[in-house]
Formats: structure tokens, C-alpha cells, sequence
């Protein structure tokens, strides 16, 4: 994808996520005095100590490229990055993925313990549709915003995907399958947080159609980056630990296809992408800039 040379497109995003961070964390202070404080206090450990934010900036470039206003993003990029969260509090449990660090500080079942993590994962899943149910669009909007959210959330997107990936763990599978189970565990809330973007910002069926193919291609992008990251990364620079993939026998592109054509394959995705980006009206540059982001990311 070719770079827009925009000098003021890093100052855009970031603007976004600090946007996105401000939200979050007024959603959690509203919950002092509300809640046990060891909860809370678990809820903001997995939110707000880092991330790369990428699900609710690509709801903010979405929307920006459709012609919605931030304020009109800023509760659907939240919920997004709720989820998320959520997930990643759930995914690093004992019983799931058993990890110790995430975003360079110890997972809140570390940080706290198991029974803690797993309220503050359930607590951070309700925030995320509390948010949107209390979004300032109209009523089609915000039902059709959660709807999505649910969608990618649930056993027909990202948690589908988990017990997909659970099940082929030590098993060979084809590269069909593992891109199935990829688009779901990971393609899924990527996906929701473009398709947030689109509805919140009001965008055609022809555009959105052009936005989904966009994240499709984003999403099993982002898979492939990350699975090349676990064997040639660092755990400092991850900020997770490295190797977790290879050393827990996990269906992985590298280990099916080889890491050259792994490479080849998130080369032929940013095509895609910036294909998908051409059909759709307005100012798509900072949606590329993400996209160049999953390709190119080292953590």
C-alpha cells in the first residue's frame, strides 16, 4: 500500500487512541464506588497499561473515511477494545492458554488470581454493550452496532474461533480449515471494528461491502504477522511471551506453509487491501496506514 506522505496522518491516529483511551477510562472510573474495588482494579489492569489499539482505530478510520464525526466513534471504538480486552484476560488463563505476561506486565490472573481474571473478563464483556446500548446514534444504529458486536463476540465469531483453535491443537489440519479458524478467532472483531465504523458513520452497501473485503484481508493478515512474530520475535518486544505457538503445538501458518510463503501470503493481503480501499469514497489514507501497520508490526 502506498504511503499518502500525509505528515499529519500519524497526529490523526494518535488523536484517535487518545480518544479511545480517554473513553476507556472514564467507562471504568464510573464504576468506582459501584463495584468490589480488587474487580475494578483487575478491569483496569487489562485495559488500560498499553495495547496496540488497532481494533478501535480501524473503527475510527472507518468511520473518519465514511464521514462520522469522533464523538459519533467513540463508544463503538471502546466496546470493540472492551471485547478485546476481555478476551485477552480469558485467553491467558491456566485453562486456556496458561500465560504469565501480556503487554509487558504480568496477565491479571497473575496479577490478582484466576477467580479475579475471570470476573474482570465477564465485567469488561458487559461494559462493552453498555457503552454501545448508550451510544449517541439513533436506535437502528445502536441495535444494528450491537448486534455486530455480539456477532463477532460470540460462537459464531471469536469464541467459535478459540474452541477451533483449542480443538486443533496437536492436530494437522489444512490450510482451509486454519484460515477458517482464524478469520473467526482473530478476522472476527476485526472486522466488527470496521463494521462499527460503517454503521455508526451511516455508509452505503457498496461501501461497506468494499470495507468488509478491506478487513477480511486484514484480519487473516494480522494472523499471519503474529504467527510469524511468535518464532521471530522476543518476549520483551512482544511483550508476551515468544514461542508460546511452537512450544504448545499450535496450528500455525509458519508451520503449515513455511515462513516464506507466509510472507508471501501477507504480501498478496496487502494487495487485497489496498484494492479493497480504492472502491471505497472518501479519505481512506489513514485505513492504509493501519494496514501497512499489521503487515510491518514487530510486536
Amino acid at each position: 500500500m502506498p504511503d499518502t506522505g500525509d505528515a499529519g496522518l500519524d497526529g490523526l491516529v494518535r488523536g484517535w487512541r487518545t480518544r479511545c483511551d480517554a473513553t476507556l477510562a472514564a467507562g471504568l472510573d464510573a464504576l468506582d464506588g459501584a463495584t468490589e474495588p480488587r474487580l475494578l482494579a483487575a478491569m483496569r489492569h487489562a485495559v488500560l497499561l498499553g495495547g496496540k489499539r488497532m481494533r478501535p482505530l480501524l473503527t475510527y478510520a472507518t468511520g473518519h473515511a465514511c464521514g462520522a464525526a469522533p464523538a459519533q466513534l467513540d463508544a463503538p471504538a471502546a466496546a470493540v477494545e472492551l471485547v478485546h480486552a476481555y478476551s485477552l484476560v480469558h485467553d491467558d488463563l491456566p485453562a486456556m492458554d496458561d500465560d504469565a505476561l501480556r503487554r509487558g506486565q504480568p496477565t491479571v490472573h497473575v496479577a490478582f488470581d484466576e477467580a479475579t481474571a475471570i470476573l474482570a473478563g465477564d465485567a469488561l464483556q458487559t461494559l462493552a454493550f453498555a457503552l454501545l446500548a448508550n451510544a449517541p446514534a439513533g436506535d437502528s444504529a445502536r441495535v444494528a452496532m450491537l448486534a455486530e458486536l455480539a456477532a463477532a463476540s460470540g460462537a459464531t465469531g471469536m469464541c467459535g474461533g478459540q474452541a477451533f483453535d483449542l480443538a486443533a491443537t496437536g492436530v494437522a489440519i489444512p490450510l482451509a480449515s486454519l484460515e477458517r479458524l482464524h478469520a473467526l478467532k482473530t478476522g472476527a472483531l476485526l472486522r466488527a471494528a470496521v463494521r462499527l465504523g460503517a454503521i455508526a458513520a451511516g455508509a452505503d452497501v457498496a461501501a461497506r461491502g468494499s470495507l468488509d473485503t478491506f478487513a477480511q484481508a486484514l484480519g487473516l493478515a494480522f494472523q499471519i504477522r503474529d504467527d510469524l512474530l511468535d518464532i521471530e520475535g522476543d518476549s520483551a518486544t512482544l511483550g508476551k511471551t515468544a514461542g508460546k505457538d511452537a512450544a504448545q503445538d499450535k496450528a500455525t501458518f509458519p508451520a503449515l506453509i513455511g515462513v516464506d510463503a507466509s510472507r508471501r501470503r501477507l504480501a498478496e493481503l496487502a494487495g487485497q487491501m489496498t484494492q479493497a480501499l480504492a472502491a471505497v469514497p472518501g479519505d481512506t489514507a489513514a485505513l492504509a496506514l493501519l494496514g501497512r501497520r499489521v503487515i510491518e508490526r514487530s510486536y
